[in-house]
């Protein structure tokens, strides 16, 4: 297993390098394919956020599914430990459902409202606040490529990434949004080859947002 260790705005030290490969070792035990795990550290300068000034992400890649866990902390160390812990959470849930993929599973209720009914509620919900003004980034050519953008003057980046999209049913993409922890993910529907937003809703239920246009199986953009 190879693991990576990088720095955003910092510098990472050899004794936290070897802390990594100490405590990711266990890892193997639950992913016995894992091909790669690339830990990211962000140190934050706000003195606003020390709390959580330290961020570690960690990314493992395995036959399936990339999976990810992340967490802040004070400090890195205990930012590494707090997102390990996710990390073999996710892990298991992955391995448990492997062993029962074949079994009939119910999904979680999802909205299958109008369009414009759902934007219209998420809307109201979250106020109608204006809409802010982002450049344009350079254009991403390859999955794995990345670009930071500013809003105008303000200090707010957005990351923005490329990924490789193939084709997965609803059930692929609970799955796969679970594994990497996030609120959304962004997919093409298998069965209408229409792009699709999955998201979280209040407790167990998530929402679906279609594009009337399919497309094929081509790399798309998303927001992490």
């Amino acid at each position: 297993m190879e693991i990576v260790v990088v720095g955003r705005h910092t510098d990472v030290a050899d004794r936290f390098r070897q802390h990594v490969e100490e405590k990711l070792a266990k890892v193997e035990l639950l992913s016995p394919y894992v091909r790669r795990v690339d830990v990211e550290v962000t140190h934050e300068n706000n003195p606003r956020l020390s709390e959580n000034r330290e961020r570690v992400e960690l990314t493992l890649r395995a036959k399936g599914p990339v999976i990810r866990a992340e967490a802040a902390a004070d400090d890195r160390f205990g930012a590494l430990d707090l997102a390990i812990d996710k990390l073999n959470e996710r892990l298991r849930r992955a391995r448990d459902r492997r062993k029962d993929h074949r079994n009939n599973k119910v999904l979680p209720p999802v909205d299958v409202r109008p369009l414009d009914e759902i934007l219209n509620d998420e809307a109201d919900a979250a106020g109608n606040a204006p809409e802010p003004q982002i450049s344009t980034p350079a254009a991403l050519s390859a999955p794995g490529d990345s670009v930071e953008t500013t809003i105008g003057d303000s200090p707010v980046v957005i990351r923005q990434k490329l990924h490789h999209a193939d084709p997965m049913t609803l059930d692929d993409a609970v799955y796969e949004m679970e594994m990497v922890g996030h609120d959304f993910y962004l997919f093409i529907d298998k069965e209408t080859s229409r792009p699709s937003v999955l998201y979280k809703r209040k407790g167990w239920s998530f929402g679906v947002i279609q594009l009337d246009n399919p497309c094929g199986a081509a790399p798309v953009t998303d927001l992490t």
